[in-house]
């Protein structure tokens, strides 16, 4: 197997050790943003790579995409982490202890999602994922606020309920997959797994994925298992926030594919898209009504991850060459686009003093820069051209209208549903005269830097406008690798 996926791991890992060390947090934060790098670094020549699988480790064409997928955002969160913190620091919100704190574990938040990502083992996903829940557990709760630590708390129980049902499934595998390949590590490896997937008994795969589906359901925020989402984006530092939707969600969305491609390979089990469908839509059509009722500006775009990750779900859900490249295009539009949100939403959240979206009006007016990237990034997650957010739900709205005709009427009902909230909530954010609040902080300058917002944002308008050609192969690959 090539080095580099061992540097992919291996540099957050010690990074966050090192990290846990350095007692000032202007070099901890810079020491953060060349870890990132770094890490980056070594995840681009995965693209160049050979597949390969190692009794740990596995390396094929979909995790190489979501590896550098995390990489990537990791590297400009980081960067915007470093000015959002300064504030921080300044206002007096944050001690130089907490955040020697959230610089390892930040780190080690990234070595626990590429671990997950890169795992051939069953019993190492699911320690990476649990691993990432406790990472990000503590950083949720690091204003040592009331309600940042009751927003920990729900979201370590629900989760731990999640990855406890998660563990079953896996152990489930792990019986029906012994009679055919005996006890052992054989029948814990994924790509072994997948080979004798048709000889494995179909009725333990149907428990097991049931199980899995609701298991890691949880951490990917389907309906009814969401609860915990809108909170630990509300409570947590925006830089979590901006991870969690843009990352962590990929993830297990990521595990749950996994085990989707296992009942595939057997032809007697069950078809698990049409729970996929239903969980997804489901998602869909709660968070776009939750939308209308959300007062808090960083909830308020935890219900449109919870929104976006229903339509991936679904899109996964009904298979096919188009509905996966569409799915899979959307979960990347959606990592970019929405880590780009909370970048603005931090930003505005530290001028204005505020979260509540009554608090936050006329950031075009008074801080132009801002205000309009916030704008054009609602205006990208809301769907609309031509960027690439449109691109990968035109293609599955088109592709399920030829297959399933009445669930894309849903489809559409439930996007529009959204978007609607969307333009509501925008149009007062963005335009008109500052509030009270807002000119009292018009003459603030920003913390930091906006370019990890519009470099996201210039990626994402790339994406709606022309898709290079060897990446629309590489997408095509990885469609036909998850069946």
């Amino acid at each position: 197997m090539t080095p580099f996926l061992p540097l992919v791991l291996g540099i957050p890992l010690v990074s966050a050790l090192l990290l846990a060390l350095v007692p000032g947090w202007r070099l901890a934060a810079r020491l953060n943003v060349g870890a990132s790098a770094l890490t980056l670094a070594a995840a681009l020549p995965l693209f160049a790579a050979e597949p390969a699988a190692g009794v740990f480790l596995l390396l094929d064409a979909f995790n190489v995409t979501l590896i550098g997928l995390t990489a990537f955002v990791g590297l400009t969160t980081s960067v915007f982490s470093a000015g959002y913190i300064g504030h921080e620091v300044e206002s007096g919100t944050l001690n130089p202890l907490r955040l020697r704190f959230y610089h390892a574990m930040y780190q080690a938040f990234l070595f626990t999602m590429l671990l997950a990502l890169s795992a051939n083992n069953l019993g190492v996903l699911w320690v990476a994922v649990e691993g990432a829940t406790l990472t990000t557990v503590l950083m949720v709760s690091l204003y040592r606020t009331a309600a940042s630590i009751e927003a920990a708390w729900k979201y370590f129980i629900l989760c731990g309920v999640g990855i406890a049902l998660a563990l079953f499934g896996t152990i489930l595998i792990y019986l029906a997959a012994q009679p055919v390949m005996g006890p052992g590590m054989a029948a814990m490896t994924w790509t072994l797994l997948l080979e004798h997937a048709a000889r494995i008994d179909p009725n333990i795969l149907n428990l097991a994925f049931v199980f899995l589906l609701i298991g890691y359901g949880t951490k990917i925020g389907l309906a009814p298992l969401h609860a915990w989402l809108p909170d630990a984006h509300a409570e947590g530092p925006t830089p979590i926030s901006a991870v969690l939707s843009g990352l962590l969600l990929n993830v297990a969305l990521c595990a749950v594919l996994r085990f989707k491609m296992l009942l595939a390979a057997n032809g007697a089990a069950m078809a698990p898209g049409p729970l996929m469908i239903g969980m997804g839509l489901a998602s869909l059509l709660l968070a776009g009504l939750m939308l209308y009722r959300r007062r808090d500006i960083k909830r308020f775009f935890a219900y449109s991850s919870i929104e976006h990750m229903g339509i991936v779900t679904v899109a996964f859900g009904i298979g096919g060459p188009l509905a996966s490249f569409a799915g899979l295009l959307h979960m990347a539009m959606h990592s970019l686009t929405k880590s780009a949100i909370f970048y603005a939403v931090g930003h505005a959240v530290q001028v204005t003093g505020t979260q509540r979206i009554d608090g936050i009006r006329g950031l075009t007016v008074s801080h132009p820069a801002l205000g309009w990237g916030l704008l054009a990034g609602v205006v990208a997650i809301a769907g609309l051209p031509p960027f690439g957010v449109f691109m990968s739900e035109f293609l599955l709205i088109t592709s399920t209208f030829a297959r399933q005709p009445l669930l894309a009427l849903a489809l559409s009902g439930g996007i529009l549903l959204a978007f609607g909230a969307l333009v509501l909530r925008v149009q007062k954010i963005c335009f008109g005269e500052p509030s009270v609040g807002e000119a009292a902080g018009a003459g603030r300058p920003i913390h930091g830097t906006l370019v990890p917002l519009y470099a996201h944002l210039a990626l994402v308008l790339l994406a709606g406008l022309w898709l290079p050609g060897p990446l629309v192969g590489w997408f095509q690959t990885v469609a036909a690798l998850l069946g």
